[in-house]
């Protein structure tokens, strides 16, 4: 081999991998004859992202000062493709009781290794509006019976406060003291039962298992003291 076919050789092979380092990087779809790919920067763009099951997925975050704020549950892709969201679940166990917020990916940085969320807190993240997927609303069947069961059982107390401040009102004196005292215990059960229920309807619909037990254990005082005969 001459050294002029040598130069020649080389400057074309060189002009040819110039060539296709330019074009997108394609593959064939497999049982047709359309081709998609992603060009060579787009690579490189990919190559520097991050990876959801390595470096994302499971993974724990932390505030600027080091406390655990949550962790990484998944990872939401918007429709226009702009933004990513990461879902962040605070507090429970094994799933249970946790409260998922989205965050914008941006806010997250990985810094050594960790995910850093600066200014962050898991009060924070528990104070924030539950995340619940579009797909997967919750059916409040449930829930609706219960909440209009608790509001049956308060309106009852109600009722039988104006009936005992009725009767209290045409009572003897020592009748009446009895009566008085019998009212405010019972206006204190309708009071407790009121604050439970009020906060079970304000947590979203996939949270109110967790009120359940304390709004049944106001209802049922509640009960006890409403059909408990005065007077």
């Amino acid at each position: 081999m001459n050294k002029t076919f040598s130069r020649i050789t080389i400057a074309t092979l060189t002009l040819a991998g110039s060539f296709y380092a330019s074009q997108p990087a394609f593959s064939q779809v497999a049982g047709g004859t359309t081709t998609v790919g992603i060009s060579v920067i787009e690579s490189t763009q990919i190559a520097a992202g991050w990876s959801v099951k390595k470096t994302l997925m499971g993974k724990n975050i932390y505030n600027d000062a080091g406390q655990k704020v949550g962790g990484v549950e998944d990872l939401i892709i918007s429709p226009d493709k702009k933004l990513s969201y990461v879902i962040v679940g605070a507090g429970g166990f094994l799933g249970v009781g946790r409260h998922d917020v989205a965050f914008p990916v941006s806010q997250i940085e990985d810094k050594a290794g960790k995910l850093v969320m600066a200014g962050a807190t898991k009060e924070m993240v528990k104070s924030m509006p539950q995340f619940a997927y579009a797909a997967q609303t919750p059916d409040t069947t449930k829930r609706d019976a219960f909440v209009a069961a608790a509001d049956k059982d308060i309106a009852k107390g109600r009722a039988k406060i104006t009936e005992m401040e009725k009767k209290a009102a045409t009572a003897a004196a020592d009748a009446k003291a009895k009566m008085n005292s019998e009212i405010s215990a019972l206006q204190a059960d309708v009071a407790a039962a009121e604050v439970k229920l009020t906060q079970m309807k304000q947590a979203t619909a996939t949270r109110w298992k967790e009120f359940e037990a304390d709004v049944s254990a106001a209802t049922s005082k509640l009960r006890k003291s409403t059909d408990t005969p005065t007077g």
